[in-house]
């Protein structure tokens, strides 16, 4: 099985304008995310718009993703809710599929408890035989989880030993988390906003959305490869967009408007009640991106092959 390492990429569920569920961009949304070289793809998350989406439109999304993806490529699977049992459920469904992993924030509690939280990562656990990418991002579940927390999960459930961190600053935390006991493998995320600050403190990649991954693959590769002056080069030279792209509230709009420039899905649309970029973000977008050369690499099927050859 493929290690939950390196650059996974989220990427964004395709909607019709009219706010429908665009299955026919799937296929060319695989092939266009498998090309930038990441080493897996991560579906149904906050990017995805997961929390917008019925169950039968999310075994929809599930069953095209995995039969574009054909097992060229690992597929991890959001199945955070905010009942134990609709999350093992997700779950099942994913395993039946052929998921390779699951990915798993905590449930939103009014007041939440390390004892609540371990019955719910456990229970999930006890359900499948995936591993499971445990998402810490109190952003957005509004669960904050201790680093002797996620350790002790990790202890007692191999299977949730992949952390997704989120957690703001993040670079201490995951030096922390790769200190164990256990050993544990931490992806960060965030736009990839803290990548090589969390590499430097021995994270093992990211699972994140951005609408280059071929970036964030090349940071990965040369870092891994010990050239670390070359993943700082290739950092610094797009830090800009990674910034632009990270803004809260409106990555999501600007990180699809980036996937549609570049063929990857056919309609920009961002579920209701989210709304696109607005004219003033657009027009700041297309400076980002000329400022970067990237303007050259929107036409369809165009990545930046000296970045991941």
């Amino acid at each position: 099985m493929a290690a939950l390492r390196g650059v996974w990429n989220i990427v964004p569920t395709p909607f019709l304008p009219d706010g429908g569920l665009d299955l026919a961009s799937v296929p060319g949304l695989v092939s266009f995310v498998r090309a930038t070289g990441v080493d897996g793809i991560t579906i149904l998350g906050v990017l995805g718009e997961a929390g917008r989406l019925g169950d039968a439109e999310r075994t929809s999304v599930l069953e095209a993703v995995l039969e574009a993806a054909g097992g060229s490529i690992p597929v991890c699977v959001g199945v955070s809710h905010a009942s134990t049992d609709r999350a093992i459920a997700f779950a099942r469904e994913a395993q039946g599929a052929g998921a390779h992993s699951v990915m798993l924030a905590p449930p939103p509690l009014a007041r939440p408890t390390d004892a609540a939280l371990r019955r719910h990562y456990l229970a999930v656990a006890s359900a499948v035989s995936l591993p499971i990418v445990v998402q810490d991002h109190p952003a957005s579940s509004g669960v904050p989880m201790s680093v002797e927390f996620l350790l002790a999960l990790a202890a007692e459930a191999a299977q949730c030993r992949v952390i997704k961190l989120e957690e703001e600053p993040t670079p201490p935390k995951t030096g922390r988390l790769v200190a164990g006991p256990p050993e544990v493998v931490v992806l960060g995320g965030l736009g990839g906003e803290m990548l090589l600050e969390e590499l430097r403190r021995g994270s093992h990649g990211t699972m994140t959305g951005f609408g280059f991954p071929e970036v964030l693959v090349a940071v990965v590769r040369r870092w891994t490869a010990g050239d670390r002056e070359g993943a700082a080069a290739v950092f610094d030279r797009y830090a800009t967009l990674i910034r632009f792209e990270n803004q809260a509230l409106l990555n999501l709009p600007i990180r699809k408007l980036v996937y549609q420039r570049r063929g990857a899905i056919a309609h920009a649309t961002v579920r209701a009640p989210g709304v696109p970029a607005d004219p003033g973000t657009v027009a700041d977008l297309d400076d980002v991106l000329r400022r970067t050369g990237l303007d050259a690499h929107l036409a369809a099927g165009s990545v930046l092959p000296a970045l991941i050859g």
